[in-house]
């Protein structure tokens, strides 16, 4: 699709760009979704041009519905990213190269871009990575396992994850990495992996009770070896409210 966009630069608006952090949970693991080509060895966040025929938010909408199938995610504008050098001219001509790109019809793409930065929350089990074409690879990665990146895309990462871990303190974010039933426990391991820290399990469950977002259910996981834990849902409508209004405390 590079090659395409490339070759079809009046479809897209010069020097502008958005880059996602797509973060999933699976297995008490925080991931987030990175793409390998084969014109480079590092991998990069999924990303694409702006279309001169949409906003930048349609534009960053789009590239998740790309790459996960998904519709309807939780999606936030967090930073703009506009360093002089953030595109180096010998990685560009690599990608041109490697496309057989005409010189000519390359100069746009070579340039000088402006990126904004989105992070992403998404349902791991819901989500299925997705290429384009058969010159890459796109897989979830533990945030404690990045590979290198390309450009500045660890500093994307970087700061996305620091305004994910800040913005717990604002809004609760559960709903949208969560299986739709899951334990106390579960959600204590989502907040504890996205802040890198452990925290008290009393204080954690009464901070959470306390917000009134979660229905306890009158199920239990099965399949555990110990005493079964009572499985909960999140309240859509508590949640939606506590989303928009913000939270007002820490963890």
């Amino acid at each position: 699709m590079l090659k395409e966009v490339i070759a079809n630069k009046e479809n897209y608006q010069p020097g502008l760009s958005t880059d996602c952090v797509i973060f999933g949970f699976h297995d008490n693991q925080l991931k987030v979704l990175l793409i390998k080509t084969k014109y480079s060895e590092d991998w990069a966040l999924p990303g694409g041009f702006v279309r001169v025929d949409e906003s930048i938010d349609e534009g960053a909408v789009n590239v998740l519905q790309r790459r996960t199938g998904l519709k309807g995610i939780f999606l936030r504008q967090f930073a703009t990213f506009g360093k002089v050098n953030r595109n180096p001219i010998a990685f560009s001509q690599k990608v041109v190269n490697f496309f057989g790109i005409p010189k000519e019809e390359a100069l746009w793409y070579q340039r000088r871009f402006v990126t904004i930065g989105y992070y992403a929350l998404v349902d791991f089990l819901q989500a299925v990575p997705q290429p384009e074409g058969n010159s890459e690879v796109v897989e979830w990665i533990d945030i404690n396992c990045i590979p290198s990146l390309i450009l500045d895309h660890k500093e994307i990462f970087d700061k996305a994850l620091e305004t994910l871990r800040m913005e717990l303190n604002l809004v609760p974010v559960g709903y949208n990495l969560l299986p739709e039933k899951f334990t106390i426990p579960q959600l204590q391991k989502l907040y504890e992996t996205i802040l890198g820290r452990k925290l008290d399990r009393r204080n954690f469950l009464r901070k959470i009770t306390s917000i009134g977002i979660l229905n306890k259910l009158d199920e239990k996981k099965s399949n555990v070896a110990h005493k079964a834990p009572n499985l909960y849902s999140f309240d859509k409508e508590r949640y939606k409210t506590v989303l928009n209004n913000g939270l007002h405390q820490g963890w």
